[in-house]
């Protein structure tokens, strides 16, 4: 049987979860707390506690019999916690086959509005993202050094039901900030599910793969087409100088790229359900209907 740990099971993993489930896949997952490793059956997944901070026995047990390991927690400065924690484990499980770990665009940097792939040599220009870049290499590393077939996928905004532009419309929390030029990809959750899936059967699919959109896009063109989803008044603009952003926001804004997801396409033989922004949008608010 096919058994999917998740070392971080969040809203992206989660979706993947949903998705093998139904055919079959054993799911395990870890959270921080006792609390959400119990909310984990929501997904059909069993709940394990990984705070990260020290090595754990029933985590240890679960990587000897998964057969497939995504990845989502987040690094620090002290590097990858499940790498610095299991590495080992990792390394000489027997069952273990696939190891997924999911990264950011942002390792890319600022290229000002220009195209970026896979063979962009890769500038981060955040901390967040040098740390990224960083726990990319030492799983790659793994790999390499135990014959696990690992995958980097590097994703950007991701986006679906719960989180999205429309939901954001309706809390009343929505700002439409206009930066002139500034452009960003999206991605859909149930397309990131999907190229993982496909990733996970197809054997000669590339080390890193960009999982995005087909169409980069100012913010603020989102915003206005979720508004007129809902039939609601568009949000004034803000220019990106009044907007009064968190540090973290600001940086957000800080860098501006078009990312190319055309070796994705072509190496797992897939199409989005979502391309666009529109594509997925619409979706949302036919649900709340």
């Amino acid at each position: 049987m096919s058994h999917l740990l998740c070392l971080g099971l969040g809203y992206s993993a989660a979706a993947l979860a949903r998705r093998l489930a139904p055919r079959g896949w054993q799911i395990t997952g870890t959270s921080r707390s006792e609390e959400g490793a119990g909310a984990l059956s929501a997904v059909g997944a069993r709940g394990l506690v990984f705070s990260g901070k020290t090595a754990s026995l029933d985590v240890a047990a679960a990587i000897r019999v998964a057969t497939h390991v995504l990845v989502s927690i987040p690094p620090a400065e002290t590097g990858d916690p499940a790498l610095r924690h299991h590495a080992r484990d990792l390394a000489e499980s027997a069952a273990l086959a696939w190891i997924g770990y999911l990264s950011t665009v942002g390792v890319y940097g600022d290229h000002a509005g220009g195209w970026v792939d896979e063979t962009t040599l890769a500038r981060p220009a955040t901390q967040r993202s040098r740390w990224r870049l960083q726990a990319e290499c030492d799983w790659r590393a793994l790999g390499r050094q135990s014959g696990k077939r690992v995958h980097v996928f590097r994703l950007p905004g991701i986006y679906g039901p719960g989180r999205s532009a429309i939901e954001a419309l309706r809390a009343g929390t929505a700002r439409r900030i206009v930066k002139p030029g500034q452009v960003f990809n999206r991605i859909h959750v149930a397309d990131i599910a999907l190229a993982l899936d496909h990733a996970i059967h197809t054997r000669a699919a590339p080390e890193i793969l960009n999982v995005s959109d087909d169409e980069p896009a100012p913010p603020e063109d989102v915003v206005a087409f979720a508004a007129q989803l809902l039939g609601v008044p568009v949000p004034p603009a803000i220019a990106f100088n009044d907007a009064q952003l968190s540090p973290m926001a600001r940086s957000f804004y800080s860098e501006s790229k078009r990312v190319s997801n055309a070796l994705m396409k072509s190496s797992l033989r897939l199409s989005l359900t979502y391309p666009t922004y529109r594509e997925g949008l619409t979706a949302i608010a036919s649900q709340l209907r």
